[in-house]
């Protein structure tokens, strides 16, 4: 019997519904394979913000650190867009990657063969077999440099900044992940005209010397959005910056047919890690029973395999949700002509039986 401590970060909007979903599943898994999992449920994002006037208590993150990994729902929302900057919600995620020193974050975007038709690619060739992993720098770039705004308002700016080391521990990860998939990486920069990304350039050139057997190409940034929409098949592992990772990890997880089902980790230099669906808050339909929890829950099952060695446990989750599929249950967001509409906590429900 394995014993782990969980931190459950639900946050706001319909993290707390989905978060609660994972959870009905992850006390299947622990039942069936005779573990214990002991959760504490910490405050980040808007909510924190009403309860304690920052986006991230030191609460939450001596809770976190002290637990084996971090299980989040999503933050944000309308209501605290007015808010300074330094004080948004986002900041708290921000916050959190940083303190539990998590600076790689890989996506997975799959598109399961039951949802070809959810996918806006209608050509079969096109999305057949797609599977891409996004390795995303999380800790650096663009989001974290220095930040400048005139007093008048006249002109702002932001510095996009990037070391040798923070290129090359985010490139070892990508090299690494390719190693155990098709071997092929694709580095996406803008060389032609950023200077930290000629860097990047380099220092992938560099390290790929150390993987052989992997085969390393070079693709700008909107070529790469571009390729990802035409012929996204053509894709192994993406590794990219903060910035670029953000926006091109969202286009993928489209393509693949609802950002609803993709799960994704975030990871450092020990097991422990954090794990959230790729979706937002979607406060539009907070506490209606309609958003999907299998991204969340699929998160879950990362978590289980990648931070706790749990890898039967996280295939039996995989494998239930995939059974729930097959038998035609569908949430909102991937509903099709013939299925059958259930809601969050009905979706969790019947992956949590079919464990």
């Amino acid at each position: 019997m394995a014993e782990f401590k969980i931190a459950l970060i639900p946050g706001d909007g319909i993290g707390p519904e989905i978060v609660s979903g994972a959870k009905v599943v992850l006390d299947a898994a622990a039942k069936k394979f005779g573990h214990s999992f002991n959760y504490t449920q910490v405050d980040m994002g808007g909510c924190a913000i009403d309860k304690y006037g920052v986006p991230l208590p030191e609460e939450t993150i001596k809770t976190c650190m002290e637990s084996d990994s971090v299980l989040l729902g999503a933050v944000g929302g309308p209501k605290w867009d007015s808010v300074p900057a330094e004080k948004r919600p986002e900041t708290g995620l921000l916050g959190i990657r940083k303190a539990l020193g998590l600076y790689a974050n890989l996506r997975p975007s799959i598109l399961k063969p039951q949802l070809a038709a959810a996918s806006p690619l209608k050509s079969e060739k096109l999305v057949s077999g797609l599977d891409i992993m996004v390795v995303r720098e999380l800790t650096g770039g663009i989001y974290f440099g220095k930040k400048q705004r005139a007093e008048d308002g006249s002109w702002a700016s932001d510095e996009e900044k990037y070391s040798v080391e923070e290129i090359r521990r985010i490139g070892k990860i990508a090299f690494e992940t390719a190693m155990l998939r098709k071997k092929r990486v694709v580095s996406v920069d803008k060389a032609n005209v950023l200077e930290s990304s000629r860097l990047w350039r380099f220092v992938m050139t560099e390290l790929a010397k150390d993987y052989p057997e992997v085969t390393l190409s070079h693709m700008y940034v909107d070529n790469a959005a571009m390729q990802l929409a035409i012929n996204p098949a053509q894709f192994d592992v993406i590794v990219t910056s903060n910035i670029f990772g953000d926006i091109l990890s969202d286009l993928s997880s489209a393509i693949a047919g609802s950002i609803g089902m993709l799960p994704s980790s975030s990871l450092g230099e020990n097991k422990r890690g954090m794990y959230e669906p790729i979706h937002g808050s979607a406060p539009d339909i907070a506490g209606l029973d309609i958003a999907n929890p299998i991204a969340t829950i699929i998160s879950a099952a990362m978590m289980l395999r990648m931070s706790f060695g749990l890898i039967e446990e996280a295939d039996a989750i995989e494998a239930a949700v995939d059974k729930v599929l097959d038998e035609g249950y569908r949430t909102a967001d991937i509903m099709s002509e013939g299925m059958e509409k259930v809601g969050t906590k009905k979706m969790a429900e019947l992956i949590s039986e079919r464990l």
